[in-house]
């Protein structure tokens, strides 16, 4: 009995490990620390049709009703403002990436005291981490192996995504690099030309000065 349990568990474990090691890449939590004037920022690239979900929160070791005021800002890559909130101490943004590039969250003091920075804890979930499985898992009526294997599938088509818009991406770049050689060869061929016509007309030049002073 021990033995088939034994079995049994085991591909839940793998299922699950795999499952962790897959889903991380997704996760970010940044600590950010506001000076006391100025704005903080971070960036993440992402690609199209990702589902971003973002938790932030002041953090503050002393009495609740000195936390810090602060504003959040979330702009796309073309600089459309996906989310703008004042005089907050925490808040969460949610949206599905319709650009691909990098998407810029910044944070500023709002309060009246700008001598004093602050600490901003920032839960950035991208893609299949941003997805609530229990909801999926109360849905669906899966649990135990079938939801570990269900989020396997979805990291896979994750990944596979991914890799589909690196490809993408990378042959933008080559067909950009190809123009750009193409240009260039193109002006040194231009280049030589105008050497060759200014010598030309140089040589031209130097021999008929030089036939006017009977010099040849």
């Amino acid at each position: 009995m021990r033995l088939r349990d034994a079995v049994i568990r085991r591909p839940a474990v793998v299922a699950l490990l795999l499952c962790n090691i897959l889903l991380a890449p997704g996760v970010t939590a940044v600590w950010l620390n506001l000076p006391a004037s100025g704005t903080k920022c971070v960036s993440e690239e992402i690609q199209p049709n990702v589902v971003v979900l973002a938790d932030y929160a002041v953090v503050h070791d002393g009495p609740a009703d000195g936390l810090p005021i602060i504003s959040a800002k979330v702009t796309s890559p073309y600089g459309n403002t996906l989310h703008h909130k004042e005089h907050v101490t925490a808040g969460q943004f949610a949206f599905t990436t319709t650009e691909a590039g990098n998407y810029l969250a910044c944070f500023w003091i709002d309060s009246g005291d700008k001598g004093v920075g602050a600490s901003v804890s920032l839960d950035w979930k991208i893609g299949i981490a941003a997805k609530d499985w229990d909801s999926v898992a109360k849905k669906d009526k899966i649990e135990g192996v079938e939801l570990e294997l269900t989020k396997l599938e979805a990291a896979v088509q994750a990944i596979h995504a991914n890799l589909l818009y690196l490809k993408s991406r990378e042959a933008e770049m080559r067909e950009v690099s190809e123009r750009t050689n193409a240009r260039v060869a193109w002006f040194s061929i231009m280049s030589l030309s105008v050497c060759i016509v200014v010598s030309m007309l140089q040589l031209w030049h130097l021999k008929g000065y030089f036939q006017k002073k009977k010099l040849i």
